[in-house]
């Protein structure tokens, strides 16, 4: 007689079976030399290069989210930009050594990583964590967000292939094909999960962090850009149209407000205008407005829709040479639906008469979503821009370039990666970029350079002359460091005065 079982049950029981298996066959891949790693790797990387497009054609087919071109330059961002940033990464055996102060460092693999893997950006997320888990010797088994199975299914069956033809075991990476809730819980708290890399929405990442195990999450990123009047106004307004109309608008470091000093803000507006942004009227933004929020959450018939997509949701008309709607806004908070993080190629615009007030208007909007993540500023003096980054609660602060491609390090010095840490600002554990290296467990061969001295020897050099401290210390045979130095040059200098 057939059984049917349960869904979650069922799924709880392939998450044990596939931690199992990776957990051997991570054990095998923890013995492999950097230059196996380093092959297996190249591999993944070439791989999923041949196929960014299928696969950003099904991500865009299954999930309704961005479009196939813009995912294309994902998935090959992921692959090709993210394993030069890595390739001649150490991240087996001796993989620092520091001379002077006799310190080694030792990387060996955190084990076991569970991936949680978006809608948005599925395809090119599995790319970039296969890559960076296998870097550190790790196995990694995903969790795929539902809505995006099929599409997930592919990128890891691709990736996982190229790994194995390269040498790697088996089961090194490896997807659920039954994901749930349940399933995705048993994932994240299993004994033999080691670590957690969660990318998805604000419950997702909360459950992560709250699943006992080390987790990297993100945050939303409410992102506000400063135009100051020092900026080239030009190249603000095209960095801005492209970066928020890429993949209409899914990537979380995409801009979400633009705030733009009075002086310069006629000639912005006009190449906002140049470059393909329409500027929505009272009545227009008012339509809009209406359709970002649905029960105070963002409506997820916006998310990745182009322009046209929502003048047909808002009922107004969009030309179709349009690439943004762009909505003038004066207030903020979390109930103002152009304040908030919109996912979709929706921008506020914002008026401010100053820096002062320009940088006083980005906090507040940081605040209201956005804490730890992307800011960004278009300016040319550099002690305007040094000021504004100092004062700004962001872990990436990215200058004269579309925040979309300077947070996740396409356009900027930063590593190139998918997961952008948010910092205790967000409640992350990290503001930083993250990569292989976040997925590694270091240990330090620290030896002997210095005695420890006793009680009456510590007692003698710190009340003794200068000179009595300083042949103390020498017959101590002990070790002066650049602060014990000083010290006692300061009190050579204490005693002459007097």
């Amino acid at each position: 007689m057939d059984m049917k079982l349960d869904q979650d049950l069922l799924s709880i029981q392939e998450v044990r079976d596939k931690l199992r298996n990776a957990s051997a066959a991570q054990k095998t891949l923890a013995e492999f030399s950097q230059e196996n790693i380093d092959r297996i790797v190249k591999n993944i990387c070439d791989a999923a290069v041949s196929e960014a497009e299928r696969l950003a054609r099904m991500a865009v087919e299954e999930t309704g989210f961005g479009n196939v071109k813009d995912k294309i330059t994902k998935n090959l961002f992921a692959a090709r930009q993210v394993y030069e940033a890595i390739k001649d990464v150490k991240t087996v055996g001796v993989i620092a050594e520091d001379v002077d102060r006799k310190v080694w460092e030792i990387a060996e693999p955190v084990g076991v990583v569970a991936g949680i893997l978006p809608s948005t950006n599925p395809t090119s997320t599995v790319i970039f964590k296969a890559l960076i888990a296998v870097k550190a010797r790790n196995a990694i088994v995903f969790s795929p967000h539902p809505s995006a199975l099929n599409c997930c299914l592919e990128a890891v069956r691709v990736v996982q292939e190229a790994a194995v033809a390269a040498g790697a075991p088996n089961d090194i990476i490896q997807c659920l094909e039954h994901p749930t809730l349940a399933a995705t819980q048993e994932l994240m708290t299993h004994k033999l999960t080691d670590m957690l890399l969660a990318t998805g929405g604000p419950g997702m990442v909360k459950a992560a962090y709250s699943s006992g195990k080390p987790a990297y999450g993100v945050g939303p990123g409410n992102v506000p850009v400063f135009v100051h009047k020092s900026a080239d106004v030009a190249q603000a307004a095209r960095q801005i149209v492209q970066s928020k109309s890429f993949d209409y608008g899914t990537i979380c470091a995409s801009e979400q407000a633009v705030v733009v000093e009075e002086g310069v803000k006629r000639l912005f507006l006009q190449e906002l205008k140049k470059n393909g942004a329409q500027l929505l009227t009272a009545q227009e933004k008012e339509r809009v407005a209406k359709v970002i929020l649905n029960n105070r959450s963002l409506n997820v018939e916006i998310v990745g829709k182009p322009p046209q997509t929502l003048g047909k949701l808002s009922g107004i008309t969009i030309s179709e040479n349009t690439r943004i709607l762009v909505g003038e806004e004066v207030e903020v908070g979390k109930n103002i639906p152009f304040s908030i993080e919109k996912l979709s190629p929706i921008l506020a615009l914002y008026t401010v008469k100053d820096r002062r007030e320009g940088s006083d208007l980005c906090l507040k909007l940081l605040e209201a979503g956005g804490l730890g993540h992307t800011v960004g500023i278009h300016a040319q003096d550099d002690e305007v821009i040094r000021e504004f980054a100092l004062k700004k609660p962001a872990g990436r602060i990215v200058v004269n370039s579309g925040t979309t491609f300077g947070g996740i390090g396409a356009t900027t010095g930063i590593l190139p990666s998918m997961t952008l840490g948010c910092g205790t600002y967000g409640n992350n554990i990290t503001t930083d970029n993250i990569g292989p290296r976040h997925l590694l467990n270091i240990k330090r061969v620290a030896f002997g350079v210095r005695e420890m001295a006793n009680e009456d020897e510590r007692k003698a050099i710190s009340s003794g002359t200068p000179e009595e401290t300083v042949e103390a210390s020498a017959n101590l045979n002990l070790e002066i460091n650049e602060a014990e130095i000083t010290k006692i040059i300061l009190k050579v200098i204490s005693q002459l005065n007097k």
